[in-house]
């Protein structure tokens, strides 16, 4: 019989998405995961199986969190046009705080393309995100908050590609000036 586990699962993935949202997940090696979880390494194994299980459980808590978060703003936002500009706001925010963090997703999605486990998270969140971008933009253009002509879908499926893209940009450094403006450009989109 084994010795039972000494810290809390939660906790350790908390640290590990932490991890390999700043570092990547090549740039991430086990001693910094023992490390930073402060667990042995066969404690590491025996609860997460391997380092790619690890980082599958990491990107899960981290698509779950925003895109619940974005998805709870949106059904809740009596307004959409002020509740879009707001997230997109608040994403330049995040990145020009810490742009070599940038978003675990859009991370994964670019470094880890040839991994079926980690396309199909990503294609996943980034489907919540537009079906809620969609339903709310609906509910807009029903209330009249946007023009009858308008496409929700088609809407929701540019702000879900212009979400991703404004977080590159952010990684890649671009000044609060050209961000503000692609969000301005964007939400126009709903004019």
């Amino acid at each position: 019989m084994g010795r039972p586990r000494t810290f809390d699962i939660d906790t350790a993935v908390d640290r590990a998405m932490e991890l390999f949202w700043r570092q990547g997940f090549e740039a991430t090696s086990t001693e910094d995961l023992v490390e930073g979880l402060g667990i042995a390494r066969g404690s590491l194994y025996k609860a997460f199986g391997s380092k790619e299980q690890l980082y599958a459980m990491a990107l899960r808590r981290y698509c779950q969190r925003h895109a619940e978060g974005l998805i709870e703003m949106l059904d809740r936002a009596e307004q959409v046009r002020p509740a879009i500009r707001a997230v997109l706001l608040e994403l330049v925010e995040a990145d020009l705080a810490d742009p070599e963090r940038g978003c675990l997703l859009v991370n994964a999605a670019t470094e880890r393309s040839a991994h079926p486990e980690t396309v199909q998270q990503a294609s996943r969140t980034m489907g919540q995100i537009e079906s809620a971008l969609a339903g709310a933009l609906e509910r807009a253009r029903v209330r009249g908050d946007i023009a009858a002509d308008k496409k929700p879908q088609e809407l929701a499926q540019f702000l879900t590609t212009f979400l991703q893209g404004l977080r590159v940009m952010g990684k890649a450094r671009a000044d609060r000036v050209f961000l503000e403006n692609a969000v301005k450009v964007a939400v126009g989109a709903l004019d």
